[in-house]
C-alpha cells in the first residue's frame, strides 16, 4: 500500500512540475528551459561590454545601403504566399510587417537544420519545411521573412548581430524594417517563435537604439510571439545584450540574395559596422575583398536607396 502511495504521489509531483512549467510560459514568455541557458546570469557582463566599447563616428569608408526591386519576382511571391491576406492594403508599414513576421513564426519552429536546403529563397525554403525538414535556424528565418517583406512592397534587410567575443560562435539574424511614417529602422525577429523591441512607449525600436538602450538603462519592452511586452530581463533579451556588440550586413539586397545559382547578379560588399579600435574579430579571413570595415553608425543605419532591376 504505501509503495502504491508513493508512486501515486510521484505522478502528482511530475504533474505539478509540468503545471508550473506551462504556467511560467505562459506568463513570463519564455519556458524554465531556455535555449540560451546561461545568458540571463550575464546579463550586467554583457551590457558593460557595450558600455566600454569604442564609440562610433563618421569615417571614410563609403557605403549606401541599396534595396533592388524586381517586380515579377514580387508579384510571384505575392501570389504564392497570398500576401494580401495577411493584412489589409491600406495598413501602415509596421502592421504589414508585423502581420509577415508573425506569418513566419507560426509557421516555421527555430532548429539547427542537418539537412541544408539547395536553394536560399523565400518559396524554395517555405517548400522545404514541407518536404525537407519543418525548421530552420535564424538566417533563414531572416532571408525568408526579407524576400516577403520585400515582395510586400517594404524596405527591409537582414542583418547578422554579433558578439564581442571572437570566440563565441554563436550570433543572430534578425530582420528590421523602414519605417517612412517614423523615418526609422525597426527590428523583427521571425524565429524563436518571433518577437520584437519597443520602448515604453510601444514605438518599436531598430538594432541600434536596443544597444543604446542597455548602455543608458533606459527600459524598453520585449514582446516575445509579438505579443503584450515586458520589462523584466528574461534570457533572449540578456542574448540579445551579447549579441549587439557589432553587426553585419550586405550593402545591397534582393531576392536570392544567398541563393547560388539562382541569384540575378553578384552578391555585393559586406559592411561591418564595429566600434572603434575594434580588433576581435579577423575580417577579411572567410570573406572576399568586397568587405567594408566602419565605424560610421549614422550611414549604417540611414534609409536605404531603392534601385529596379
Amino acid at each position: 500500500m504505501k509503495k502504491f502511495l508513493r508512486i501515486i504521489w510521484g505522478i502528482f509531483a511530475v504533474i505539478g512540475i509540468l503545471f508550473t512549467v506551462l504556467v511560467l510560459f505562459l506568463l513570463d514568455g519564455e519556458t524554465a528551459i531556455s535555449i540560451y541557458p546561461s545568458t540571463k546570469g550575464r546579463f550586467g557582463e554583457y551590457v558593460e561590454l557595450l558600455r566600454t566599447s569604442g564609440p562610433f563616428a563618421k569615417d571614410t569608408t563609403a557605403f549606401e545601403m541599396t534595396l533592388i526591386q524586381d517586380a515579377a519576382r514580387a508579384k510571384e511571391i505575392r501570389n504564392y504566399f497570398q500576401l494580401d491576406k495577411l493584412y489589409d492594403a491600406d495598413a501602415d508599414t509596421w502592421t504589414k510587417a508585423l502581420a509577415i513576421g508573425k506569418f513566419v513564426a507560426s509557421n516555421i519552429p527555430h532548429d539547427n537544420q542537418e539537412i541544408e536546403p539547395e536553394h536560399r529563397n523565400a518559396i524554395d525554403l517555405w517548400e522545404y519545411t514541407k518536404n525537407v525538414a519543418p525548421a530552420f535556424n535564424c538566417r533563414l528565418h531572416s532571408i525568408l521573412t526579407f524576400e516577403l517583406m520585400l515582395a510586400a512592397g517594404l524596405d527591409a534587410r537582414y542583418v547578422t548581430c554579433m558578439p564581442e567575443d571572437e570566440n563565441d560562435n554563436d550570433c543572430h539574424v534578425v530582420n528590421e524594417v523602414w519605417l517612412p511614417e517614423l523615418g526609422k529602422w525597426a527590428m523583427i525577429d521571425s524565429d524563436m517563435d518571433g518577437n520584437y523591441v519597443s520602448d515604453l512607449d510601444e514605438t518599436p525600436l531598430s538594432l541600434w537604439e536596443i544597444r543604446e538602450h542597455y548602455i543608458s538603462g533606459e527600459r524598453m519592452q520585449y514582446h516575445p510571439r509579438f505579443k503584450k511586452g515586458t520589462t523584466k530581463v528574461n534570457n533572449h533579451y540578456a542574448y540579445m545584450a551579447k549579441n549587439t556588440y557589432w553587426f553585419n550586413c550586405w550593402e545591397t539586397l534582393s531576392y536570392y540574395q544567398e541563393d547560388g545559382e539562382n541569384r540575378l547578379r553578384e552578391a555585393g560588399r559586406d559592411i561591418y559596422l564595429v566600434p572603434s579600435g575594434f580588433g576581435g574579430f579577423n575580417f577579411g579571413v572567410f570573406k572576399n575583398d568586397g568587405e567594408i570595415v566602419t565605424t560610421d553608425a549614422d550611414t549604417f543605419w540611414a534609409a536605404p536607396v531603392k534601385a529596379v532591376l
